[in-house]
């Protein structure tokens, strides 16, 4: 199989669309945050979601992306529940689709924000877990 598409370019478009969630929290504690968008269902939203989050899920998100992000060149990272779930992936690719130039997919989504230990918001309240050591150094 041949490609033209080098190795360096693959990593340096990963680089480009994806973020993980230490590279998203610092982004958020130095200002230049992005709009974060979760895309999963209702019941996951109450349940647990990244403070700051947007709940916008893929069925409306055609419709409802202009409320948050009416300039099309707005930094967006959307996520889903973890690395099992492809809800992120649709929703870059929707938002993609629709002109949105600067997509990013929250690599790990919900599962590994909260395993890293990042603070979480809930219908009931805020929490922030200890850190999972095999996500995030401890010490």
């Amino acid at each position: 199989m041949t490609t033209s598409l080098s190795a360096a370019d693959f990593f340096a478009a990963k680089l480009a669309y994806e973020t993980d969630p230490s590279d998203l929290a610092a982004a958020r504690a130095g200002g230049s945050a992005p709009v974060v968008i979760d895309t999963r269902s209702a019941a996951s939203w109450s349940q647990g979601r990244i403070p700051g989050a947007v709940h916008i899920p893929n069925a409306e998100l055609e419709t409802r992306i202009a409320e948050v992000a009416p300039d099309k060149s707005t930094a967006i990272v959307v996520y889903c529940w973890g690395p099992g779930c492809n809800g992120s992936t649709h929703g870059a690719l929707i938002l993609t689709t629709l002109g949105y130039s600067n997509v990013q997919e929250l690599i790990g989504g919900f599962e590994y924000w909260s395993r890293e230990g990042l603070a979480t918001v809930s219908d009931a309240g805020r929490a922030r877990r200890a850190p999972d050591p095999l996500t995030a150094p401890t010490a």
